[in-house]
């Protein structure tokens, strides 16, 4: 039987909507976050913290939601962008990869018998690389087969390495913050998602 959706919940999803669409444009209100000319996104952190700290269901709402929110005409993509023409942009796998790696977080931390720092660190390294399989192969299949621009799939990754590292640096970073954070969250309440650091 499926657990019933409740206000907190909904309260909680839509903060990582707001979240997102903060973290998403972070570095259009503050340029001079960049390392090495990458601009410092802080969306596959917030969608894998949702993972962490909502499960998988309620994570993965939150991120259907703001892609839902963007596609609509809601400017919450990276350079306050909106619309479907995003989506089928190059960069749009990436926001579709968020439902899925949010959900991939959530069931890791749902699964697990016994939460620890290790559980967390696997659940948002799961996230992550969910993020840039789905939107790294997307962008490849957008340049080359309905955008004409060519370029080979291993171009695709090169450039995609960078943003890679600093996502993964972020990773560890929420794995480490996530065990007190959820505890704020539902200090209340028993979520399956998650539960007390061993």
């Amino acid at each position: 039987m499926k657990k019933r959706i409740t206000a907190l919940d909904i309260t909680y999803a839509s903060m990582f909507v707001a979240l997102m669409a903060i973290g998403a444009n972070i570095t259009s209100w503050l340029p001079f976050l960049q390392v090495a000319g990458v601009p410092l996104s802080m969306a596959p952190f917030f969608c894998v913290l949702a993972g962490l700290l909502l499960g998988r269901r309620l994570a993965a709402i939150s991120m259907f939601v703001y892609m839902v929110l963007g596609i609509a005409g809601a400017p919450i993509f990276s350079a306050f962008k909106a619309g479907f023409g995003v989506i089928i942009g190059n960069t749009g796998g990436f926001i579709i990869s968020y439902i899925f790696a949010a959900w991939v977080a959530g069931l890791i931390m749902e699964k697990s018998k016994k939460t620890s720092l290790f559980t967390y660190i696997l659940a948002a390294n799961a996230g992550t690389i969910v993020i840039y399989f789905i939107g790294t192969n997307y962008m490849y299949l957008s340049l080359n087969v309905w955008l004409g621009v060519e370029m080979a799939y291993s171009a695709a990754w090169i450039t995609m390495a960078a943003f890679a590292l600093k996502d993964f640096i972020f990773t560890l970073v929420c794995a480490v913050l996530a065990p007190k954070m959820y505890k704020a969250l539902w200090k209340n309440r028993t979520l399956p998602s998650a539960g007390k650091v061993a």
